[in-house]
């Protein structure tokens, strides 16, 4: 795959249900071989976005490539290069573990069978057990095994640890998804729709935050955390009012002030010490904090 073509490209697309717009002149950019954050309250577009990249909807209006292929028109040749977990995922009820696994591997080209073993150890899985005996945690182990085995080069994620118990939830996102793409650096990448930001933080490359079916901001993570910064100073008498464009929050407490500064953080820094605070540091935001700062 030639690293100039972007994995996924979306420029202007709009989609509506009715007079809704579910998604509203949505743009983003991903690069082969990163992960990619998609994020944003629930209604705010994700899934119906999704949904368009993978030709499950059609947009109202609007351009998708994916590895530089419009879906519409070359939809096998797209999804035989992706793996979608949705949100909420079905089987078979006659099928078993096993079963299943093996049907949805017949449509793949390539299947990793020892990387399937391991995964199914790793969740515990029976392979002998029936499809609808499985809880919800356990229908999404099993869809996210076979999302996993034909190494996409594309995996397309929509809240893909719903219903997974802490333990198996963060042993999944650092280790499956960390090794999915360390076993071919540059060229596999994650598309991830996900409320549980801080459990992803540390796999993120770049990220963007919607509402109502426009971005808000899309940033490099690294950049980002440079960006957006947390200023906490104590005074000792009340803390002084600043107006300053930079500050995004400002909470006072007593004699101590917290304010999340975007952008001049030496600026805003100076000001605070021109009042000369008893004690002052600042530190940059989680991507979560990020998330929380600019929806608020």
């Amino acid at each position: 795959m030639n690293a100039e073509i972007p994995a996924i490209d979306i420029q202007h697309l709009a989609r509506k249900y009715g007079r809704t717009d579910a998604v509203n002149d949505l743009s983003l950019t991903v690069r082969p071989g990163r992960c990619y954050g998609f994020f944003g309250r629930n209604g705010a577009g994700k899934t119906t976005t999704i949904k368009c990249l993978l030709n499950l909807l059609r947009p109202t209006s609007g351009s998708i490539q994916v590895f530089g292929m419009d879906p519409r028109r070359q939809e096998a040749e797209v999804k035989a290069r992706v793996c979608y977990v949705p949100d909420v995922v079905a089987f078979y009820p006659w099928m078993t573990v096993r079963g299943a696994l093996d049907y949805l591997a017949s449509f793949r080209e390539k299947w990793n069978r020892e990387t399937e073993i391991t995964l199914l150890k790793r969740f515990d899985l029976d392979p002998r057990k029936s499809t609808s005996g499985l809880s919800k945690g356990q229908r999404m182990q099993l869809a996210l095994i076979a999302a996993i085995c034909p190494e996409p080069e594309l995996l397309v994620l929509d809240e893909p640890t719903s219903g997974l118990d802490p333990i198996v939830r963060r042993d999944f996102i650092r280790t499956v998804i960390g090794a999915y793409q360390a076993g071919d650096p540059g060229r596999r990448t994650v598309f991830v729709s996900t409320h549980l930001i801080s459990e992803f933080e540390g796999l993120i490359d770049e990220f963007s935050i919607i509402e109502k079916g426009r971005t808000l901001l899309a940033l490099e993570a690294d950049a980002a955390r440079e960006q957006f910064q947390r200023i906490d100073a104590r005074f000792a008498l009340a803390p002084p009012l600043l107006d300053d464009t930079e500050i995004v929050q400002s909470k006072r407490d007593g004699r101590e002030l917290s304010l999340i500064v975007r952008g001049n953080i030496e600026k805003v820094s100076a000001h605070l010490r021109a009042h000369r605070p008893e004690s002052m540091n600042t530190q940059a935001l989680t991507l979560e904090e990020i998330f929380l700062a600019t929806l608020a």
